[in-house]
């Protein structure tokens, strides 16, 4: 498998109950470096150009509101298959549908507040990077 980067954020759900530690030791367990870590707060238009997909959807209001409310940690996270691995660790979207030991299983408290985010593809993840980091952020 070759060596990726992908985009983790820590959403503002977890960051306000102080989880940011036990996700970041739970990434690391998983075989992920964490090469680069920012605490920042959103803005709404930041929030909305992120988001920027989902636009037409609507959940995007609330989306961006919730994203806006509170601080997240930007990550960027190293391993082999790492795009593929983090979703793993992640677990569906919909906590309720999350297998026990990921994160959403474990620290989610709703659809919305599903305490973290990753990148969907290779692609995706190097866009998503871009968003919060540059090149020269990125240490391994």
């Amino acid at each position: 498998m070759a060596i990726e980067q992908t985009l983790s954020l820590i959403k503002p759900d977890a960051t306000r109950r102080g989880l940011t530690g036990a996700i970041n030791a739970r990434i690391e367990a998983a075989g992920l470096a964490i090469v680069a870590q920012r605490r920042v707060r959103l803005t709404v238009a930041q929030a909305e150009g992120f988001y920027a997909v989902h636009r037409e959807r609507g959940f995007f209001a609330d989306l961006v509101a919730y994203m806006a409310s509170g601080p997240v940690v930007a990550q960027v996270l190293e391993g082999e298959g790492a795009v593929a691995r983090y979703r793993e660790l992640m677990g569906p979207t919909d906590p309720a549908k999350a297998p026990s030991g990921t994160l959403r299983a474990e620290f989610a408290l709703g659809l919305q507040e599903n305490s973290v985010h990753g990148s969907d593809s290779v692609a995706n993840a190097a866009t998503e990077i871009a968003c919060f980091f540059s090149r020269l952020d990125i240490v391994g």
